[in-house]
């Protein structure tokens, strides 16, 4: 997992180590063969979008200490799964993305354009 890419092939950057973001709660959105949910993309999550997760059945605002799952508030990033930031975009709710630290595997699901026009780190 060291030499993960991110949407640009370049190695893959920190999303976010407060809280330690990560299906493997390292601060990186890798991904691997036990990430079911493939979480690959780097979010910075606002209210709009917690609620309408929360609404679909994934609470990301109450802790999970069982999981290492703190809760996030609005303002956190996060490595979200792929199909629910998908998810959010179809329902116009997508939250801003990092594309430095996005998973190159998220390329698979949404184009990178659609990523550019929801990302915060564009230079």
């Amino acid at each position: 997992m060291a030499d993960s890419k991110n949407v640009y092939g370049e190695p893959l950057e920190t999303c976010c180590t407060s809280p330690m973001a990560g299906f493997y709660r390292n601060g990186s959105c890798e991904t691997g063969p036990r990430d079911t949910g493939t979480h690959v993309v780097c979010a910075e999550v606002t209210n709009e979008f917690l609620s309408i997760t929360k609404f679909r059945g994934n609470d990301l605002t109450t802790p999970a200490p069982m999981h290492g799952f703190p809760s996030l508030k609005p303002g956190d990033r996060w490595c979200l799964c792929v199909s629910r930031w998908r998810e959010a975009l179809d329902a116009g709710t997508a939250p801003p993305v990092i594309l430095a630290a996005t998973h190159e595997g998220a390329l698979k699901y949404v184009s990178i354009k659609e990523f550019k026009k929801h990302a915060i780190d564009l230079s």
